[in-house]
């Protein structure tokens, strides 16, 4: 009964009573009234319902919280570009979306031979603080770092308790640490 006495006031009406009031009810029964065109525009652009629909309720929020504060003398027109500009700008934003990441799977064209250098010298040194450690932590550090084996497959192949896998892991990975920062500190490539 009350939205049908609603239904008869113009848009004009339903927006001066808006301004009058700052009663966002006002403002929602003129959205609504446009809902099935806004849906018909999202779609044009969007090419799929549920994003036309997400698109429809984000412009309706657009309108409720950032309506101008200027007249709007032709309201179906200012809502019909709010959408279509809200739609454009979306698929702006999925096309650079997309854009950036397929350039993120491309490797790099660039080769930087310093760091490629420095890479190898890194790996050579780790191998041979690997060599450095005790029996125990180079034997548990290679097969679960170097070799992906669970801490119960290494406990399976060397008879070490579980606790004795992950303290020699811990303490040989701690070890290692402290040989290669000693061993990297001192480098001249």
């Amino acid at each position: 009964m009350n939205s049908d006495r609603h239904s008869k006031l113009s848009d004009e009406e339903l927006l001066q009573a808006y301004r009058k009031t700052s009663d966002n009810m006002w403002l929602g029964h003129l959205l609504q009234r446009y809902t099935t065109l806004l849906l018909g525009v999202a779609m044009k652009y969007l090419k799929d319902r549920t994003l036309a629909e997400d698109a429809v309720q984000q412009v309706f929020l657009k309108a409720l919280t950032h309506m101008p504060k200027e007249e709007i003398t032709n309201f179906k027109g200012w809502l019909y570009i709010l959408t279509r500009n809200h739609c454009l700008q979306s698929l702006r934003d999925k096309t650079y979306n997309t854009d950036t990441d397929a350039l993120h799977g491309l490797a790099s064209p660039v080769v930087d031979n310093e760091e490629i250098r420095l890479q190898e010298y890194t790996l050579q040194q780790m191998n041979e603080g690997i060599l450095l450690l005790n029996e125990e932590q180079r034997v548990t550090i290679t097969l679960f770092y170097l070799r992906k084996k669970s801490y119960e497959q290494i406990t399976a192949q060397t008879g070490f308790t579980y606790m004795q896998v992950k303290s020699f892991i811990q303490n040989g990975k701690r070890n290692l640490k402290s040989i290669l920062l000693k061993k990297l500190g001192a480098r001249d490539i």
